[in-house]
């Protein structure tokens, strides 16, 4: 039996990805989200804000699914306003003024949350105060997009020396 060449298999798996997309006259999706490069140091800074209040809401989401509004509020509180204001003045003129805007509406949707469990409201009304918030983070996902500034190979070298 023949062996078939490695360029065949290629050129096989390229007409199955593209061939459709052609047949139907379809160009490939263009992500035409605003692009935001930052520094390595301040995009971990917004993913890991990002990451809290995602950890946020799913325990938010848990607790409300035990009926637990005390522990909607201590959950909900740290991710408000307080937490917005922490580290983020080397971000200030970086970030366009929309996207800071809906992140402080975000942090202050979950002082809202936390006011309410513990104002004794029930989970509807803390539902739909989260649902709001959820708004702006799909909101924000769909306006940007995130990219690293890419530092030169002497920047690379030289910060690894300090670590």
């Amino acid at each position: 039996m023949k062996r078939l060449s490695p360029l065949f298999f290629f050129v096989l798996a390229f007409n199955f990805i593209t061939l459709p997309a052609v047949a139907e006259n379809k160009s490939p999706a263009v992500d035409k989200r605003e692009v935001l490069v930052l520094t390595p140091m301040q995009r971990e800074h917004v993913l890991d804000e990002m990451r809290a209040l995602l950890t946020g809401i799913q325990n938010i989401l848990g607790a409300l699914a035990e009926d637990d509004m005390k522990a909607v509020a201590d959950i909900a509180r740290p991710l408000g306003s307080s937490m917005a204001g922490k580290a983020e003045d080397h971000l200030k003129g970086i970030l366009p003024k929309h996207f800071m805007q809906l992140g402080m509406a975000a942090h202050q949707d979950f002082d809202s949350i936390a006011t309410l469990a513990e104002s004794g409201a029930d989970s509807k009304a803390v539902l739909s105060e989260l649902n709001r918030s959820m708004n702006k983070c799909q909101a924000c996902h769909a306006h940007y997009q995130i990219y690293p500034l890419k530092s030169s190979a002497r920047e690379e070298k030289n910060s690894h020396h300090g670590h």
